[in-house]
């Protein structure tokens, strides 16, 4: 890091005070928002201070949230200081393994299975000290499926709908919206999976929390088991499907009178729901923000859409679209700006 970086000289000088000596700081990581993570050593101890600019990304949710999980009894970092003035957060540090660099065939669903027993926990906090979480409803919902259209429709591969497209992708729209609506709201992470989940000893540490909201039951069950950035077979992810419907009606999440067909379209329609919004959102990280490595993703999220959308009548036409239209040029586009590249 150089010294000319006016945040890293402030971060530098606000470590120094709080600790009453001079730290050694060293950066880790961005992550798909604006801020960046530095790990600190300070006397033979580790640390990890976040940097978010405030003004594009409040630290008082990360804070709040991270207090409300720390209570319920999970492992997440605990908060020792915070600069308000930068949007410094300085943390206990509970590892740096993610759970995706470990994970293969033979330990995935013993890992997922355990990464499952935290959501009921994850389920039960549904407000902070600063007021109830923000609820995840239908006006929340289309803003997330608008930037499929935005980013990657328009922005990424310069797409003009027609009329009939259009009227597909409101009517995809409107029924991916009433999956959300129809289920049990409980307290949802929002961004639960792999990346987002640390090896800490036994235990499993999570992180990334700030964006939590009240929502659907499936939403963080998807996230986890159909993730953005690694595909496992059916054979491991449907058992684990049906742990996670007995374990939200076991802890009184939803009601014994589901059946689990019905649970299995929720999980599936809200997979859907994430990935159209996931594959947005890479394109968005890659024009607006210059993060190229997302762009590798897209592909991986649409044949979500493609393969199991097909199975839903109410969205069946716009995963076929998707399928023949809009994953090929995406497949193109990703070629033929590696051989302009080269």
């Amino acid at each position: 890091m150089i010294l000319s970086d006016p945040r890293f000289v402030a971060l530098s000088n606000w470590l120094n005070q709080y600790f009453g000596d001079n730290v050694a700081v060293s950066l880790i990581c961005g992550d798909a928002s604006f801020r960046r993570y530095f790990r600190v050593q300070y006397q033979g101890k580790h640390y990890i201070v976040s940097d978010s600019p405030i003004d594009l990304v409040p630290i008082a949710p990360f804070v709040a949230i991270a207090k409300a999980y720390h209570h319920a009894g999970l492992l997440v970092p605990e908060v020792l200081a915070t600069c308000d003035d930068y949007g410094f957060v300085l943390q206990t540090d509970v590892g740096e393994l993610q759970l995706l660099s470990v994970l293969n065939k033979a330990n995935a669903s013993d890992y997922y299975q355990r990464a499952l027993n935290l959501l009921p926990i994850i389920a039960s906090v549904t407000e902070t000290q600063d007021g109830p979480l923000a609820d995840y409803d239908a006006a929340f919902v289309m803003r997330e499926l608008a930037i499929f259209v935005d980013w990657l429709l328009t922005e990424h591969l310069d797409y003009s709908l027609t009329d009939n497209e259009q009227a597909m992708i409101e009517s995809t729209f409107n029924a991916l919206t009433e999956n959300v609506l129809a289920q049990p709201q409980v307290g949802m992470h929002r961004d639960y999976h792999s990346r987002n989940l640390l090896i800490n000893n036994q235990a499993l540490a999570v992180i990334d929390f700030q964006d939590a909201v009240y929502g659907a039951v499936t939403y963080d069950a998807v996230s986890l088991l159909r993730d953005c950035y690694v595909r496992w077979p059916d054979d491991i992810v449907n058992p684990l499907m049906r742990y996670h419907y007995q374990l939200a009606i076991d802890h009184q999440l939803m009601s014994d009178d589901v059946t689990f067909s019905t649970y299995q379209q929720w999980f599936d329609l809200m997979g859907i729901q994430r990935h159209i919004k996931a594959a947005g959102i890479f394109a968005r990280l890659y024009h607006r923000d210059a993060k190229r490595g997302y762009l590798a993703d897209i592909p991986l999220t649409l044949q979500y859409v493609a393969d199991i959308g097909m199975q839903y009548s109410q969205i069946a036409e716009f995963s076929q679209w998707v399928n023949k239209v809009i994953l090929p040029r995406v497949n193109r586009k990703s070629i033929d700006e590696a051989v302009s590249e080269a």
